[in-house]
């Protein structure tokens, strides 16, 4: 199981800054992530950073699909908020191999992820912030929103180290970089897809469902009118 939230106890290392202290065992220098990809001829300390973000953000994509499977009142969405959740778990795993692999840290965390994990603690908070002052519809969409959001973000990330992967001389890393984006590339698409085609059925039911009507029902008539989103063809 990846780790998904780096610590001190769990060996986090990060680069010192100006208004970051910074103990000296967790420090990570600029030679240290020099050696990541040694011969590679390509920029290590950028590239130990981009890793280092897109495994943040795959370990708060796990957060956010936990999230979110527990809250939503729709089976069909909580079956694939759990599926998308184990997958993106594996990416995470995927991804602490593969720096691994190239001489790196998966714990380190360079300014780049923080700013990451940022934004995508804000992106998880929005699912749930104005929880009991909206309706459970409303809810409902905030939460597939923040999915697709988060799934923009991975399919780009894995796009991007894909180009690394092909500026990569031959060898063991660029071979498994190379079957890690093969299959997770196809997930991420998947996901992605889903995650649209699913907003755009949302919305087209929503649209067309009687507007008073929505307005006067009760809350146990709306939860049991989310639950049977999707279950067939019908409008809600």
């Amino acid at each position: 199981m990846p780790v998904l939230s780096p610590t001190k106890d769990t060996g986090a290392q990060t680069r010192g800054t100006e208004i970051i202290y910074t103990e000296a065992t967790q420090q990570m220098t600029e030679d240290e992530l020099g050696a990541l990809l040694p011969d590679s001829g390509l920029n290590a300390v950028f590239v130990a950073d981009l890793m280092s973000a897109a495994l943040t953000h795959e370990r708060c994509g796990t957060h956010l699909y936990r999230s979110v499977a527990a809250r939503s009142n729709n089976p069909m969405l909580v079956r694939k908020y759990r599926e998308f959740g184990e997958e993106t778990e594996q990416h995470a795993e995927l991804l602490e191999k593969l720096i691994r692999s190239a001489g790196g840290n998966p714990n380190y965390v360079s300014p780049m992820p923080r700013a990451v994990q940022g934004m995508d603690t804000k992106l998880i908070e929005s699912t749930y912030m104005l929880a009991g002052g909206v309706d459970l519809m409303t809810a409902e969409m905030a939460m597939l929103d923040g999915v697709f959001l988060a799934e923009c973000t991975d399919r780009a990330n894995w796009r991007l180290l894909r180009n690394v992967c092909e500026s990569l001389p031959e060898g063991p890393i660029r071979d498994e970089m190379q079957a890690a984006v093969d299959t997770v590339e196809a997930q991420e698409d998947e996901h992605l897809g889903w995650a649209t085609a699913t907003k755009e059925r949302m919305v087209a039911m929503q649209v067309s469902h009687p507007f008073v009507a929505g307005m006067t029902e009760k809350a146990e008539q709306v939860v049991a009118r989310i639950a049977n989103w999707f279950t067939d063809e019908s409008t809600p």
